[in-house]
């Protein structure tokens, strides 16, 4: 399946305001991918799919999940199942076999350790988009202009602040990112 028919799927699956928000995405994976090295057509491909279950209610979440044995560890916290699934989906619904889109699209919320320059891109568009609009974008599209590690790594701060102040649930995963991100970006300068 090529970019065009992709996109087509993803315009019928999604609400006019959240398919904007995937084009914001594919645009922000794209010029990312580019600064960066990283190959724009899976970055592409991988931000236009990344979404593709976000607005599923709850329940099918679950379900789902479960019937295609998405790692427990996602159940945890729901918003995170609909990254999982998705990736899950990338033959059947996408005819598309590529473990580095897989990984794209499974962790572009949660992020993980050792998060490849794929994920890093697609995951830190989602944060940066143009439809964006919180405190500390601008800064996180500055930093985003120079090194992809402190961008993202400052983005899982941000996350991490928002989710306290809200007293909402951490999921793991993020701390473990933002953790293996600083120590990078620590080891990185200490060289």
């Amino acid at each position: 399946m090529n970019e065009s028919q992709i996109k087509a799927i993803i315009a019928q699956t999604l609400s006019p305001r959240r398919f904007q928000h995937v084009c914001g995405v594919v645009d922000a994976a794209d010029l990312l991918a580019k600064r960066f090295g990283v190959d724009v057509e899976k970055a592409r491909l991988a931000a236009w799919i990344h979404d593709y279950a976000r607005e599923w209610p709850v329940d099918k979440w679950y379900e789902t999940a479960k019937e295609r044995g998405v790692d427990p560890a996602f159940f945890e916290v729901a918003e995170m199942l609909h990254g999982p699934i998705a990736a899950s989906m990338l033959e059947d619904v996408f005819g598309l076999q590529d473990e580095e889109i897989a990984g794209a699209v499974r962790y572009h919320t949660s992020g993980r350790a050792g998060m490849t320059p794929l994920e890093k891109v697609v995951c830190l568009a989602d944060y940066i988009e143009a439809g964006r609009d919180y405190p500390a974008v601008h800064d996180l599209r500055k930093q985003a202009e120079a090194d992809l590690d402190l961008a993202l790594a400052s983005a899982f701060d941000n996350t991490i602040r928002f989710l306290l102040d809200k007293n909402k649930p951490i999921f793991p995963l993020t701390i473990v990112a933002r953790n293996d991100l600083w120590r990078a970006l620590k080891d990185r300068r200490t060289l």
